[in-house]
């Protein structure tokens, strides 16, 4: 009888590792699905829809790789954020210090890229974050919630410039807008905490969330994310509209996230 065929899921919080193993149950019936889940990140209630799940702390690499060759996972994908207090709290272990030890710059994508070159040397294939969840990355036009004014376009377009620079100098892929007016790029404190603080400063409904990809952004990992969590920032924030990239963002949870929307009036349009 043949090994099941088996996915890792290097899984940090939120709902996207949730979102990714319903759609796999979906597309790939049969495909065992193993997580490494993070202490103090990951959603406890995933150990539910889990194969099997091991429980580690941020920087643990030795232990993840050694799970993965363990439950024959020669596939894998890395989906939900670690939140950036855990990133400065590392305890990293042997193989980690070593990876770091070559990375000169330290941003998602070299450490992203570099964990994704610690799998393969094991056998083990990183995947797209986007995996079984094309149906979650809407083409052009609008998305959901109110439909974009003339004004509203013009701001995003505007954003979208402006964050697609951002990102190609690897400071953040998220900008906030008003009026042709930049109120505040996303660095490493968050997407969250940027909407935030750019929301204080624009006071209004006026204000946009542009949310974009990197110039040649590597889908195996950092793909752009919208969710309800964000809608509900958004809502505290006042911001009243959110463009994203067409056919490279992901939406979460998308029945949820459009309630949220039509309820408070925030549209989303995919550029």
């Amino acid at each position: 009888m043949a090994a099941a065929h088996t996915i890792g899921i290097i899984a940090g919080n939120g709902v996207y590792p949730e979102t990714f193993i319903a759609a796999a149950r979906v597309k790939s019936p049969g495909t065992r699905l193993v997580v490494v889940a993070f202490e103090g990140e990951t959603q406890p209630e995933l150990a539910e829809k889990a194969d099997a799940i091991l429980w580690v702390r941020v920087g643990q690499l030795s232990k993840l790789i050694k799970f993965f060759r363990k439950e024959g996972a020669k596939e894998a994908v890395m989906m939900g954020q670690i939140s950036p207090k855990n990133l400065f709290d590392l305890r990293p272990d042997l193989r980690i210090l070593m990876m770091l030890a070559r990375v000169k710059e330290r941003n998602a994508e070299t450490l992203f890229g570099a964990i994704g070159e610690e799998l393969a040397k094991d056998g083990i294939t990183l995947l797209p974050a986007t995996t079984f969840l094309e149906d979650h990355l809407p083409g052009p036009g609008p998305v959901c919630g109110p439909v974009f004014k003339k004004r509203q376009l013009t701001d995003a377009d505007f954003g979208f410039r402006i964050a697609k620079q951002t990102s190609a100098l690897d400071i953040g892929q998220t900008v906030l807008v008003r009026h042709g007016t930049v109120l505040a790029v996303e660095a490493f404190e968050g997407t969250n905490a940027c909407i935030l603080r750019g929301g204080e400063l624009g006071r209004g409904k006026e204000v946009m969330l542009v949310k974009v990809s990197k110039p040649n952004q590597d889908m195996r990992f950092d793909v752009p994310v919208v969710g309800p969590q964000t809608i509900e920032t958004c809502v505290k924030a006042g911001v009243g509209g959110i463009a994203i990239e067409a056919g490279k963002t992901l939406i979460l949870e998308k029945e949820k996230v459009a309630q949220l929307c039509a309820q408070h009036g925030i549209g989303i349009h995919a550029v």
